[in-house]
């Protein structure tokens, strides 16, 4: 006998009683606080042409959790600072070392799975944590993980807000910014440590695997219907949070996984915007 599916269409009530629970909620907070801070950041990495820089940073991130469950410390902390020493050397190497930036995205996103994996292999087996964190678990997100995620929000939003003139010129014309003064090793430095902090968090939503999504895919149907750099932002974050959002809920009433589901979602919405946009083009 296969498992019986909730019956279609969702109720009020059913939905009601649904948010009641507080793992739902924490999950519907926790992913809202996520999907906005991967969003914020995830126009400007387009434009860079950096979309895979939060997969790079994400398999370090696995690396340094795989780490962290071997001598005992927190995975997130062990996440934390494997994804802030890999930023860092990122750019260390496209600076100093005049690598391209997707090849120093390759070597340490390599490094970091093959450190995961070496430490797998090490202990015979692998770890049902690891698994959680290479797949996502919203659902089981705690207090202290809302806490991390939301000052994570904070401090990217105040970045941008602080930096925003400066962010938009070094990522339209880096000469200019070049000329205009502004300090770019500072600002290029904040932004990694900051993109390598909102990997880690949205790790708990979609897991290592899906993270570039949540950074990119938004940004990317934003940056389709925008008119401004500033409209880009604010479309990405409601495509970001809707999704996330219609994610978490199908997948408890399917049975099926939030971070699988929350992309797909997020996909879906691509499409639909490519297609209306390409059809809407032949028409005029």
């Amino acid at each position: 006998m296969g498992r019986t599916l909730p019956s279609f269409p969702i109720t009020i009530r059913g939905m009601l009683e649904l948010l009641s629970y507080g793992f739902m909620q924490r999950a519907l907070l926790g992913g809202i606080g996520i999907a906005l801070a991967a969003s914020l950041l995830g126009p400007f990495l387009v434009l860079r042409r950096q979309s895979l820089l939060g997969d790079g940073l994400a398999h370090a991130a696995f690396g340094g959790i795989a780490m962290g469950l071997l001598l005992g410390i927190h995975p997130l902390v062990a996440a934390i600072a494997a994804a802030l020493i890999a930023a860092l050397l990122m750019q260390g190497l496209v600076e100093r070392s005049k690598v391209y930036s997707d090849t120093a995205i390759a070597v340490i996103l390599s490094l970091g799975m093959a450190t995961a994996i070496v430490i797998i292999g090490a202990v015979n087996g692998f770890n049902v944590n690891l698994f959680s964190y290479l797949f996502g678990s919203i659902l089981t997100i705690s207090s202290l993980d809302l806490v991390l995620i939301f000052c994570v929000l904070a401090l990217i939003a105040s970045f941008i807000f602080w930096g925003y003139r400066s962010l938009v010129l070094l990522t339209f014309h880096e000469e200019l910014a070049k000329l205009s003064g502004v300090r770019m090793r500072l600002l290029v430095t904040l932004f990694s440590v900051l993109t390598a902090l909102a990997v880690v968090i949205s790790i708990r939503a979609v897991g290592i695997v899906l993270v570039t999504a949540l950074l990119v895919i938004p940004a990317a149907t934003a940056l389709q219907t925008a008119r401004s750099f500033f409209s880009a932002m604010v479309i990405s974050s409601v495509i970001a949070v809707l999704s996330l959002v219609a994610g978490i809920l199908l997948s408890y009433y399917l049975d099926l996984p939030p971070g699988g589901m929350i992309v797909m979602v997020m996909c879906l919405v691509f499409f639909i915007v490519v297609a209306y946009r390409k059809t809407a083009s032949k028409r005029h």
